[in-house]
């Protein structure tokens, strides 16, 4: 059963910079994509970044054009996230989730939550002076 657990969360203040991690336990973790989500508090989960199984594809949301960069090592069943310019608006729990897999194929990825099947636990980012 596939698992990934995040990692690298904390508190920042705005215009700071984090790098998420989600470590990935399954054999076949090159033949999924994978998803950056985020929650705050009373809001719906957003869909911030998404990579493709071979990393050749990246999607982002507006709001984080430019500012966060989403890779992954599949030799290491890893996926970062690196954030830099952190706001406020930033905050949140963020969560990796994993869509697939697709044996053989490219897996494409898109930033809605309802193509993942596993998520992780999330990780806690504050934005604060």
């Amino acid at each position: 059963q596939i698992q990934l657990v995040e990692s690298g969360g904390g508190l920042v203040q705005p215009g700071g910079s984090l790098r998420l991690s989600c470590v990935v336990s399954e054999a076949n973790f090159e033949y999924y994509a994978i998803g950056w989500f985020r929650q705050a508090p009373g809001k719906e989960r957003e869909g911030v970044s998404c990579i493709s199984s071979s990393g050749a594809y990246t999607n982002y949301a507006d709001s984080t054009k430019g500012r966060f960069t989403i890779s992954r090592d599949n030799a290491k069943n890893m996926v970062y996230l690196q954030m830099n310019s952190l706001k406020p608006e930033d905050a949140g729990v963020y969560y990796c989730a994993a869509d697939g897999p697709q044996l053989g194929f490219q897996r494409m990825c898109r930033r809605t939550s309802y193509e993942y099947d596993a998520w992780g636990q999330g990780t806690q980012v504050t934005v604060s002076a």
